[in-house]
């Protein structure tokens, strides 16, 4: 059998590259050119000369230009893990390959499944922690492929003992954690049949006291949370090995999705035609960029990618802050040669991001400025889309559109499929963020950026545009036009700078309230970096909460409902009433009697009529006198003591509707984090079975944010509305649904309804609740649904505060393929 080792001499790179290039794999051997050419300074000349043949071979011409940007392309993003490492304990010697061939040095996989198996018997292995290294170029993409080390504890090889190594081409390198000492050793390097070269391979102690290091580098890189900068080590791991393997898994998918909906539903070049004659008039719009000694691959990477617009009704207004890396300036100079559509100003003195854009934006001429960072990309039919939205809303003032993020070698992952117009997510955290297209008199009628707010600085800017604008004017384009650079020294690449844009985000949001009220407003930080908690303003004296709670015997459960709610609730002002539909036992009508003569703020009364949730809540309203109505399950148990206070500071506001809380089942899973329409048919529960501890997608489950509907299991409303819309429906939906009907009616009325993080309590309703099961249930539950359908099928075919390219078929906010 042939071993890992055969491949290894002083220039293996380079003589796999040749041997690629001789078997007829020239997507091989040209990736391998450009590693050896990086790798291997000294015989430069030579693999420049052979990486020529490989084009002319694959391409049948070769530019001098394409050749020259091929070799800028660095294959080899650097090891952050090689600081951190100890002693070597494996290499590719000590493998063997099975279900391969190898020819001149490159490997061929007879199938799917390639694999290497030691050839010796294991030894230095404790429980713990180590590094894993290697180099893979393959003749397909490696987009979504998997390598995987199988660790036999004694009982053989299996999934459950198994690490996963997302694959780049290039370098690919991770921590493994070991249980025990391994008995033995499997390597799959990828599950594809296709031809590969791999080198370099090693195993390796790791100094356990650094390590914790190495991890939040890489976590905050990619722009992931870190919930306790001093959590223990194995803690940190787990966090670790979960981002890297659910990335991997999302770049498939994702793939997948970028395959079916840009490549398949592209716009024909007629449609664009069209819409350019339209917009002939003037210039439509204005790329602002600023710049500032941005490296020169992504520079001219982000202007071609606006140059090659299929859109072509547009400047581009540069202003380069003064950058001393000279060739800054060249590049601008020899594209500001080529288009008359490129202005630049060059500023004599830095001033930073704010005042940079601001002298971009004092050259553009455009009706809309659409804000560009210097080293990000737009998707080929951006300006398309920005320019359709824009005919079919003439008097769109902001447009946003999704985003992912995109790195260093163009691959791109995490996506974000954002909510239409949603104000208090926007209070939250700045989900709007790129692409951002504004209404240039807009701009100028706030005076452009703000100096002071650097790091939140198109924050600022927005919160500052929307006094000025209404919210139907407002556009959400949900697709992915912007790719946002994730590299190092990014935004989010160290803790430091998080604390710096954090900062700035609280000080531009307090700013807006402080400007445009109302008068009381505080901001703090959210749960995680870059956002934000609001505190609402509660009236002195504070709203009376009439809280309603329906029973049917079931003491323990109602008891241990109303006592948590006495004994753990800070909010003093409100009662409780207790409706009693039809209890029978002995031992609930004691317990009402005793809660009652325990506090006066609770009292009973009786509904005897057959089970109608909708029609019992609406008898218990008029027997209260709250200004806000609470309707809340006899199965809840409150968590957080401010959980009322976080609710009423919201339902007061004159433009909310509907307020929702957080709800966990007992085993701490979420239950409820808001109702998403069109889930399932009807509405389904955000990121239902989530752990408690997750944030969920984008941190949605950590922030106070609009949604369409929230459950009537603990659902906070001003009595004003609730009789405005007419209380719940008790003539078409008599158990299901009525929640979320009532809330399509409060939005539809004109409210916001939103959901807060803040209000915490279990909801002991059992995971595996029993379905509709007997034919009358079944019967009631089916005109119920159709109910349902047949009154909103707008809202229930697509909710406005969820992406149409997000799954209906589950909770969990994964993408639609």
């Amino acid at each position: 059998m042939q071993t890992l080792a055969d491949n290894t001499n002083e220039y293996n790179c380079f003589y796999q590259a040749n041997a690629a290039l001789r078997l007829g794999y020239y997507k091989l051997s040209i990736q391998l050119y450009v590693q050896a050419f990086h790798k291997y300074p000294f015989i430069e000349d030579m693999v420049r000369f052979n990486l020529k043949q490989a084009l002319l071979q694959q391409d049948g011409n070769v530019s001098t230009d394409k050749l020259e940007r091929l070799l800028a392309k660095k294959q080899n993003k650097g090891s952050l893990l090689n600081s951190y490492k100890d002693n070597v304990l494996l290499t590719e010697n000590d493998f063997v390959a099975n279900e391969l061939e190898q020819k001149n040095n490159i490997f061929i996989a007879k199938n799917n499944d390639p694999y290497f198996t030691l050839n010796k018997s294991i030894e230095g292995f404790h429980p713990g922690l180590y590094g894993l290294s290697f180099y893979i170029f393959a003749n397909t993409s490696l987009v979504g492929q998997l390598g995987k080390i199988y660790i036999d504890y004694g009982e053989g090889y299996s999934e459950e003992h198994t690490v996963r190594i997302p694959l780049n081409r290039g370098l690919n390198e991770r921590v493994i954690f070991l249980q025990m000492p391994p008995v033995s050793l499997r390597f799959d390097p990828l599950e594809a049949q296709t031809e590969f070269s791999l080198f370099d391979f090693e195993i390796t102690t790791i100094n356990e006291h650094t390590i914790a290091d190495y991890f939040k580098k890489v976590l905050l890189q990619a722009r992931q949370m870190l919930s306790d900068v001093d959590q223990p080590l194995l803690i940190l791991y787990q966090q670790y090995d979960q981002f890297i393997t659910e990335s991997n898994e999302q770049i498939g998918s994702y793939e997948q999705w970028i395959a079916t909906n840009e490549v398949d539903e592209a716009p024909f070049y007629e449609e664009i035609q069209a819409l350019e004659n339209h917009f002939t008039a003037s210039t439509l719009f204005s790329i602002v960029m600023p710049t500032y000694n941005t490296e020169e691959k992504y520079l001219r990477e982000c202007i071609d990618s606006i140059l090659n617009q299929s859109f072509s009704n547009f400047e581009i207004c540069i202003a380069d802050d003064c950058s001393p890396d000279t060739r800054v300036r060249e590049v601008l100079q020899s594209y500001e040669s080529q288009d008359e559509r490129i202005k630049i100003v060059y500023r004599e003195k830095n001033g930073h991001i704010s005042k940079a854009t601001n002298s971009a934006i004092e050259i553009a001429t455009g009706r809309f400025i659409v804000l560009v960072d210097h080293d990000d990309r737009l998707s080929p039919h951006a300006l398309y889309h920005c320019a359709k939205a824009i005919f079919e809303n003439p008097n769109a003032k902001i447009i946003y559109s999704d985003e992912d993020k995109i790195d260093k070698n163009g691959v791109r992952s995490n996506p974000h499929f954002k909510s239409d117009w949603n104000p208090d997510l926007l209070f939250s955290q700045n989900y709007v963020s790129h692409l951002g297209v504004y209404d240039s008199k807009l701009i100028n009628a706030i005076g452009g950026f703000r100096v002071g707010v650097e790091g939140s600085q198109d924050y600022d800017l927005l919160l500052r545009c929307l006094p000025h604008v209404d919210a139907s004017r407002i556009i959400h384009i949900p697709k992915v036009l912007y790719h946002w650079r994730a590299i190092e020294g990014s935004t989010a690449s160290d803790a430091g700078e998080k604390t710096y844009t954090t900062d700035a985000g609280i000080k531009a949001l307090q700013d807006y309230f402080d400007t445009n009220g109302p008068e009381g407003v505080k901001v703090d930080i959210g749960k995680v970096p870059n956002t934000y908690k609001v505190d609402w303003p509660i009236p002195d004296p504070s709203p009376k909460v009439s809280m309603l709670i329906p029973t049917r015997d079931g003491k323990d459960i109602t008891e241990q409902a109303v006592r948590s709610i006495l004994e753990k609730t800070i909010y003093t002002n409100y009662d409780i009433l207790i409706i009693d539909n039809g209890s029978e036992k002995q031992e609930t009508f004691d317990f009402f009697e005793q809660i009652q003569a325990e506090d006066d703020r609770i009292s009973v009364i009786r509904y005897d009529q057959p089970f109608n949730y909708s029609a019992i809540n609406n008898f218990g309203v008029k027997h209260t006198d709250g200004e806000i109505i609470a309707l809340v399950n006899n199965d809840v148990e409150v968590i957080n003591p401010e959980w009322l206070t976080e609710m009423v500071m919201h339902a007061i506001r004159p433009e909310i509707g509907c307020v929702g809380a957080k709800l966990y089942y007992a085993n701490g899973q979420i239950q409820h984090a808001g109702v998403i329409t069109s889930l399932g048919g009807v509405a389904g529960h955000s990121h239902k079975y989530f752990p408690k501890e997750s944030v969920g997608y984008f941190h949605r489950l950590v922030l106070v944010q609009d949604l369409t509907a929230v459950t009537a299991a603990c659902l906070l409303v001003k009595r004003s509305i609730y009789n405005e819309v007419g209380g719940l429906n008790e003539n078409d939906l008599t158990v299901a649904f009525n929640d979320v009907d009532f809330c399509l009616r409060v939005y539809s009325a004109g409210y916001r309804n939103l959901w807060t993080p803040y209000a915490e309590l279990y909801h002991h309703e059992s995971i595996s609740r029993g379905a509709e099961d007997n034919p009358e249930k079944v019967a009631r539950f089916n005109k119920e649904m159709n109910y349902m359908k047949s009154t909103w099928p707008s809202l229930l075919n697509r909710d406005p505060h969820y992406s149409p390219n997000l799954t209906k078929a589950r909770e969990d906010f994964s993408i639609n393929i």
